[in-house]
């Protein structure tokens, strides 16, 4: 995986809301929002999903499905990875129970985690040998992007860092991942660390940070200019609105318009040519609604004062010229459009529905069935759908259904 010579090293965005951002105590999200993000997220253009927990049995048929989906085509061409912990038994699990093709490994790397977690049973050395084993093991079995992740590399001390990362170099490791776990880090720290170890190991660059200190988008950036800066590409992990354990991750919109528009990296970093700004609105809404956890008015690009000037003087200078205080464009983000909102009446579709109602519903989207068997088979899929989400169906939701029914069926079902 070492980059061509004269090749320019670039930025990938390899989002982790379906494994990382519904880790989110107290919240999560059902199979069907999930693929529903990894919709989205293709039409963004981002180069990588991971999307979930190949060991953990109430994701195999939502993991399966959602692989069939990139065989048909509908998911492209971003690529579907899972995470599991470094260790044979994992990866035999993950390889008989789906058909996953890209695995992230991930062991803990610190003093104080192999400590506290592993309460002495383990030493440094078992964690060198549990992690070369998993990743011979599945290279062996025809793993196609393999990432080694370095759990709380930013507490670990440098020598075993670059120790444990050329390990799995040498033993077929696509990329390190460096996890800020604790968001220990910050900007000046995580650049002389990735800088160091992206030049020594040699490697592309996995940044995974978490905001506990309030500094994730910055420490991302600053870790992927390090990566870049050393001459390998940098994968910036991200999750949509920020969601994840904790205070969060770094935001996918935040991260994108920084890597654009900031003035240590607009036009001299590049940006992965595949993405499409103009889906973040429709992309940061739906996962709002999908969490059940409102954009606040303040977020970056997508809060409703992203935009929004009052005092006279901003006010006056935004209409004499948006970039006297607009860094970028709304329209950029998918913005712009206004928002209709029903106030007479309103037909819905949900675990009570009957024919008529629903079919309601799918004219309204332009949807119309060759059949009664057809529309009824749909209508139990819709119900089965709503018990799913215990919330109302979105219309992208409900013409996913209609359009793939066979691979909703599959997300659905879940087998104790």
């Amino acid at each position: 995986m070492v980059k061509k010579k004269g090749k320019r090293s670039k930025i990938y965005i390899l989002d982790v809301t379906n494994r990382d951002g519904v880790q989110t105590s107290k919240l999560g999200l059902a199979k069907l929002e999930k693929t529903m993000l990894n919709m989205y997220l293709s039409d963004m253009g981002v180069y990588q999903s991971e999307f979930g927990f190949p060991v953990t049995l109430h994701e195999t048929n939502y993991i399966n499905a959602n692989l069939e989906l990139v065989k048909m085509g509908v998911i492209k061409p971003m690529i579907l990875s899972g995470w599991i912990r470094a260790i044979k038994d994992d990866v035999k699990k993950a390889l008989r129970l789906t058909r996953v093709k890209h695995l992230n490994l991930s062991i803990s790397t610190s003093e104080q985690m192999t400590r506290g977690k592993f309460q002495g049973r383990k030493t440094r050395d078992d964690i060198l040998r549990m992690m070369t084993g998993a990743v011979d093991l599945a290279r062996k079995k025809g793993v196609k992007i393999l990432g080694v992740n370095a759990e709380d590399a930013s507490r670990t001390d440098d020598e075993f860092l670059i120790k444990f990362s050329k390990a799995a170099r040498d033993h077929g490791a696509d990329r390190i991942r460096y996890c800020d776990t604790l968001g220990y880090d910050d900007p000046f720290t995580i650049y002389r660390r990735i800088r160091q170890l992206a030049s020594e190991v040699r490697l592309p660059i996995e940044i995974h940070c978490h905001n506990d200190l309030g500094m994730v988008v910055a420490c991302s950036v600053a870790g992927a200019k390090a990566a870049i800066d050393s001459g390998v590409d940098a994968y910036i992990n991200t999750t949509v609105n920020g969601m994840g354990e904790r205070a969060g991750n770094a935001d996918l919109v935040s991260v994108i318009l920084a890597i654009k528009y900031s003035s240590g990296f607009g036009g001299k970093y590049i940006l992965d040519e595949n993405i499409k700004l103009n889906n973040a609105w429709r992309l940061a809404k739906y996962a709002s609604y999908a969490f059940g956890v409102p954009i606040p008015i303040n977020q970056v690009a997508v809060g409703s004062n992203a935009f929004a000037h009052e005092s006279g003087i901003h006010a006056d200078g935004a209409l004499k010229d948006r970039r006297n205080y607009e860094l970028y464009d709304f329209e950029e983000l998918g913005r712009g459009d206004p928002e209709l909102i029903e106030t007479g009446r309103q037909i819905t579709a949900g675990e009570y529905s009957g024919i008529k109602g629903f079919r309601n519903v799918y004219e309204r989207l332009e949807i119309k069935f060759k059949n009664d068997k057809e529309a009824t088979e749909i209508l139990d899929l819709v119900r089965y759908a709503n018990v799913h989400t215990q919330k109302p169906l979105t219309s992208d939701e409900l013409k996913f259904i209609a359009k793939y029914p066979a691979v909703t069926k599959k997300i659905l079902t879940m087998a104790p």
